[in-house]
């Protein structure tokens, strides 16, 4: 479903893609990720899925909810060992365990090393065969289900905007985009660093990477963003998550009030879902005396 966004006093059309509503827990591009990756675990005969993340990781609760629909058992490896003791004061921790979900805490300087085969060791070791799922869920198979994000109803657009964390779905996003269209990815994350990530798996050359909008990193956000969050619902009556689509959304308004697009131009923007990360949010910012997200019923 894509829904116009209107804009007062400009010529430009924009509309979003409410991947969103897909399903509650699977919202978004987490449901495209884990669509033939589930498939593919079904295949193989697996029966536990097993994944990484952090303490309000979209991506953790996804596949807990996955596992608990489709008859997975479900383990997350965890970043930060103090959050074991803190599990019910964890919305995020708190829900994926009410799916079913077993946890496997480790230190910061553990997790860092994640991918190395003496540490994947250990884990087969203590859970025995399990299907293993990336950190935030990008590999070919996910690349695969965000290929599917356009539609064809989605060609008359310039340009097709969405927030980018591993690569993922931007690089499902580009591969199935018209030469004619311009792909923008706006960053969660400092650094320019995802280009060589995102080329592994593309080879359209139509898009490129927006990285003035990460508020000071991956999970940072400022009040200016959170009033712009809370503004955006009020005039649209539509929810932002502050860690992904927030910070895109804030972009294209900005880059458009710059006169960055071409005149007359048709927007596309995705909304990769992520809304049970306010709750985290939230949390944080109250801990800050800081102004909260607003939630709605």
């Amino acid at each position: 479903m894509n829904q116009k966004i209107e804009i007062k006093n400009s010529d430009i059309t924009l509309y979003l893609k409410r991947e969103d509503l897909l399903h509650p827990y699977l919202s978004g591009n987490k449901y495209r990720k884990l669509k033939y990756n589930l498939v593919q675990a079904k295949a193989q005969n697996k029966t536990t899925l097993l994944t990484f993340g952090g303490a309000f990781s979209n991506h953790i609760l996804a596949v807990a909810a996955s596992g608990k629909e489709m008859g997975f058992q479900t383990i997350g490896v965890i970043r930060g060992e103090e959050l074991r003791d803190i599990i019910a004061e964890n919305p995020t921790l708190q829900k994926a365990q009410d799916f079913g979900m077993v946890f496997e805490f480790v230190s910061r300087a553990a997790y860092r090393d994640k991918n190395r085969a003496d540490f994947n060791k250990m884990l087969e070791d203590k859970y025995g065969d399990f299907y293993l799922l990336p950190e935030g869920g990008t590999n070919d198979l996910a690349i695969k289900g965000c290929e599917e994000i356009l539609t064809q109803a989605d060609e008359s657009f310039d340009y097709i905007c969405c927030a980018v964390g591993t690569g993922g779905t931007i690089s499902g996003i580009i591969n199935c985009s018209k030469s004619s269209q311009q792909v923008l990815g706006f960053p969660a994350l400092k650094g320019d660093f995802l280009k060589e990530d995102i080329c592994k798996f593309v080879q359209n050359p139509n898009w490129e990477l927006v990285t003035d909008y990460h508020f000071g990193g991956y999970a940072k956000v400022t009040p200016e963003l959170v009033c712009f969050i809370n503004d955006f619902y009020q005039k649209h009556q539509i929810s932002l998550d502050p860690i992904y689509t927030g910070k895109m959304v804030y972009g294209i308004f900005d880059l458009i009030e710059k006169g960055w697009f071409s005149k007359g131009a048709k927007i596309l923007l995705i909304h990769t879902g992520g809304l049970q990360g306010i709750a985290g949010m939230n949390m944080l910012l109250k801990q800050k005396n800081q102004i909260e997200i607003q939630t709605y019923d």
